[in-house]
């Protein structure tokens, strides 16, 4: 193994992590230079400005994320589900050959239409790693959540739900919003429990999204509480349609807010949890680096 500089290079905002050949993580780094930030044929100025302090010529950098986009540094064509470690590594876009790779995002189609993810998969590879696990069942919250299957340490099922936009859409956007405050208030646990039950019990957020106006036109809910509550219907919408069963165990993988959320709307379905963090980014990079020492 070499010595591994990890890079999380998203939309928004880069992360990196210095790696050793056991992979312990000696050094992280984050910075607000997420692709949109940089201009066509300016990344490998930004990469050297922002780590070129941590590469030495035995380094070997790998890069998951939104720099294979379109928009990114140079496009990595997706793999093809089930896919594993060997997989990805057989897949991966050299920038410069022996010395910094793109990992490529996954694809599946079912029959419908095509989905994707990229920069989940390597997130995906880590938890594996830190639990410990050959099959798993994963959630990424988020604007876009992830819904994953692993059997044999394999990729073989995902699919996406926009559960996070359409909070935003509703929250800003429709006449709802008109019922809610401005600001965020802090959370409230019953409130979003009220909203996931409704949701579970429901057919529809076409038809459960309009509780939200209705119990603040009958004031069975202050405003404050409106927004937990509004959480707790999309939340609960996404999880009715995975066909959990209880007794299951689901990883999370999100911030510690988002991740407690996730975990109480999973118990009123008596499924458990086991939490994941943003270090599992570094893990699934060092665990495609070990599979590419191996080849």
């Amino acid at each position: 193994m070499r010595p591994l500089l990890a890079l999380d290079w998203g939309t928004s905002s880069l992360r990196g992590a210095l790696i050793d050949t056991n992979g312990a993580v000696l050094q992280e780094r984050s910075l607000a230079r997420g692709i949109l930030s940089v201009a066509p044929g300016q990344f490998p100025a930004v990469f050297d400005e922002c780590f070129g302090d941590w590469m030495t010529p035995q380094s070997l950098c790998l890069i998951s994320g939104m720099a294979g986009s379109q928009q990114g540094w140079r496009e990595a064509a997706y793999c093809p589900c089930p896919a594993g470690f060997d997989d990805i590594a057989a897949q991966l876009q050299w920038v410069e050959a022996g010395r910094i790779a793109i990992v490529p995002g996954l694809s599946i189609d079912t029959g419908g239409a095509p989905d994707v993810m990229r920069g989940e998969e390597t997130q995906v590879f880590g938890a594996l790693q830190l639990l410990g696990l050959s099959d798993a069942k994963l959630v990424l919250p988020g604007t876009h959540s992830k819904w994953v299957r692993v059997e044999q340490r394999r990729i073989t099922d995902f699919s996406s739900w926009m559960t996070g936009e359409f909070y935003a859409l509703l929250r800003q956007h429709s006449l709802l919003a008109r019922s809610l405050p401005e600001g965020e208030p802090a959370p409230d646990a019953d409130a979003f429990d009220q909203g996931v039950v409704h949701a579970l019990r429901s057919q529809s957020l076409l038809n459960t999204a309009f509780s939200m106006r209705t119990l603040a036109l009958f004031k069975r809910l202050p405003a404050e509480a409106l927004p937990s509550y509004l959480s707790g219907l999309v939340i609960g919408e996404e999880l009715k349609s995975q066909a959990l069963q209880p007794g299951e165990s689901v990883v999370v993988m999100a911030n510690d807010s988002l991740s407690a959320r996730y975990q109480q709307a999973l118990a009123h379905l008596g499924v458990s949890v086991q939490r994941v963090g943003s270090n599992a980014t570094w893990q699934g990079l060092h665990a495609i680096a070990q599979t590419l020492s191996r080849a």
